[in-house]
């Protein structure tokens, strides 16, 4: 049955090649290829190529770019596979004439994960605010692709989108489907058409080919097939919409995924000798222990960066982002992790230090860290010392902020609020933008600055009404 089931896998080739070719050919928009490294991008891209080497290159005149989306914390064994197949594909693809070119897109600064968790307090993704997902992928590969349709008008998308893999996915594959051809409009990119060469593989389909046809890049299949082995088959596809399903437990993803509550695919990797990731799967852990309902009153805001304060009709309270002070905590465990990682594996880079420098402006800027935190916390833990930008003469500092306690306690009025008013103050300052600072003091104004205590009371009201409804 094996002998049968290699045969008409391989048979199809000739035919899936053909298709590959005609699709090229018959229109003249570039080719933007989604490579994440794992089996179907794998096998999607090694199908383009050996189609494509086909052609004279004369007719191979359509730009081919292969993206790769590096979140800034995915697993680094995989952000080191992904490195070297970049490289490997960049010199094959010059040394065989290929008008194929490979890119690492990366998130900008201000989305990055660690910047938004422990800058801004955004709690740890889950399936109900899966914030991650657009910051981290989806907005990399997209603005490459609409930068592409800006140069050439529009653009073919390839991915290796596969159905079967889930009833939704096959939903999503269904739409804008254009009549007689191959090609599907994306639904959110304007300029972007989608192909699928294996869209109707089946994961056998895939690792079969995979193991039978070597890479022309020079790629090692045998050692991602060994990947998948030793850390559960599933990978993270290149996601350029809110419809593709997120990794979830699967193999090619973040390290610190917290949408699952277990991260097998990373407990099975230690189990298989990495053992210098375990202070990663460890920091993973915590992190999704702070999604337990039980804690999240000494970990988070009530109030959140909005100024909104959110009760259920039943007397709920929605706790929001995490405190500043629970983000000091979560910076210094992610430093001690940095240090046990890079006592095995010194080039590892947890966080970088232009995040940590974003972060530190987002607290003295927009969390009120009057004590400015950040430095403190850096060379406690690493017992290093770096050249931070301060301007003392403009900011306030600690002995303001105790100053600020002891009148807003006597006065009762929220010492955030005065906080605020003060950094907006600080912000603004400068003629030229002096117009803006109106705006600014009205919103500060408009957010919900009553007590926890007035809080409590009406939850209480909430509770009392739905059981008297009861």
């Amino acid at each position: 049955m094996t002998s049968l089931y290699l045969q008409s896998v391989l048979s199809r080739l000739p035919e899936i090649h053909e298709e590959i070719r005609q699709t090229y050919l018959s229109y003249p928009y570039p080719w933007v290829i989604g490579y994440s490294g794992g089996k179907d991008s794998t096998t999607t891209l090694q199908l383009v190529w050996y189609a494509l080497s086909e052609l004279p290159p004369e007719q191979r005149a359509k730009p081919i770019y292969v993206i790769s989306t590096d979140t800034k914390v995915e697993t680094p064994v995989i952000v080191d596979r992904i490195d070297e197949s970049i490289r490997m594909i960049n010199e094959a693809a010059q040394a065989q004439q290929m008008n194929l070119t490979a890119h690492k897109l990366s998130p900008v600064l201000n989305d990055s994960f660690w910047v938004n968790l422990l800058g801004r307090g955004y709690p740890a993704p889950n399936s109900g605010f899966r914030w991650c997902t657009e910051r981290l992928k989806i907005n990399p590969s997209n603005r490459f692709i609409l930068d592409k349709v800006a140069d050439h008008g529009e653009v073919i998308l390839v991915l290796g989108s596969r159905r079967g893999e889930s009833a939704t996915r096959d939903q999503v594959l269904n739409m804008h489907r254009i009549t007689g051809m191959n090609l599907a409009r994306h639904g959110q990119l304007p300029g972007a058409w989608v192909y699928m060469p294996i869209e109707q593989f089946t994961t056998d389909d895939v690792w079969t080919y995979l193991m039978q046809v070597p890479s022309p890049w020079g790629g090692d299949n045998m050692q991602l097939a060994s990947l998948y082995q030793s850390a559960q088959d599933g990978e993270c596809p290149l996601v350029v919409d809110d419809k593709t399903s997120s990794c979830g437990n699967s193999r090619f993803g973040c390290w610190v995924c917290t949408v699952v509550t277990r991260d097998k695919s990373m407990e099975a990797m230690i189990d298989a000798g990495a053992d210098w990731m375990i202070p990663l799967l460890e920091y993973r852990d915590w992190l999704s222990s702070t999604q337990d309902p039980a804690v999240k009153p000494a970990q988070r805001e009530f109030r959140g960066r909005d100024g909104r304060i959110k009760i259920t009709r039943s007397g709920k309270l929605r706790w929001r982002t995490y405190t500043l002070d629970f983000s000091r905590q979560m910076l210094q465990k992610l430093l001690q992790a940095q240090m046990e990682v890079q006592q095995e594996s010194p080039e590892t880079e947890l966080i970088s230090l232009d995040e940590l420098r974003e972060i530190r402006r987002i607290w003295l800027a927009e969390r009120q860290d009057w004590e400015d935190s950040l430095p403190d916390i850096y060379t406690a833990t690493t017992g290093q010392q770096l050249d931070w930008e301060r301007d003392d003469t403009a900011m306030p500092g600690q002995l303001e902020a105790e100053l600020l306690a002891e009148l807003t306690a006597e006065n009762d009025v929220p010492m955030p609020l005065v906080q605020k008013l003060f950094d907006a103050e600080w912000q603004y300052q400068g003629m030229y933008r002096r117009a803006k600072i109106h705006h600014r003091i009205e919103k500060i104004f408009r957010e919900d600055w009553r007590s926890k205590a007035d809080v409590e009371a009406e939850m209480a009201r909430r509770q009392a009404l739905v059981e008297a409804e009861a």
